[in-house]
């Protein structure tokens, strides 16, 4: 194992912040939690719908609860994809255990999240999110990595025309 290095400290601190955001997300009830969601479907609906700025308020209203099911997920993929990848850059060991490790950590946090929103009225724990989590954690690393891949194979090309003799 690798020693820690300040940038493991400094991600496992903001891992642990990102938790906390995670936690005080789940704590709102249900109400909160879908006007949230439909704020959210409101301003993409300005963003990326041409004429939604035309439409009443009922169908703007209509527009926004249409996709608040595929916002939710994706926030819940998208919250626990930066988790992992927060918890991987903490980790001091490298290679397949790093992201194993990282992947299991998330994917226990999603658990223990989602017992947690059994107590907040409104909100309902459920083992598909729990999935959907672990698919955005599993999906955020294989991104990762790729880009590392990615990263490394720049710099051995890099090293390899240092290295050869010109001609």
């Amino acid at each position: 194992m690798k020693k820690m290095t300040r940038a493991n400290y400094i991600f496992g601190g903001l891992a642990i912040v990102w938790m906390v955001v995670i936690f005080c997300f789940s704590a709102a009830d249900g109400d909160e939690s879908s006007k949230t969601s439909g704020w959210v479907g409101r301003m993409i609906g300005h963003i990326f719908v041409s004429g939604f700025d035309e439409m009443s308020e009922s169908e703007q209203e209509a527009w926004a609860d249409k996709i608040e099911y595929p916002i939710r997920k994706a926030a819940h993929a998208s919250e626990y994809a930066l988790l992992a990848l927060l918890v991987f850059g903490a980790l001091p060991f490298t290679g397949f255990r790093r992201y194993a490790v990282a992947w299991a950590f998330a994917v226990f946090y999603a658990g223990t999240d989602e017992f947690h929103q059994l107590f907040v009225p409104g909100r309902a724990g459920t083992f598909f999110d729990v999935g959907v989590d672990s698919l955005g954690a599993l999906a955020g690393l294989l991104i990762l990595a790729g880009i590392l891949a990615l990263v490394h194979r720049k710099r051995r090309k890099e090293i390899c025309s240092e290295e050869s003799p010109e001609q």
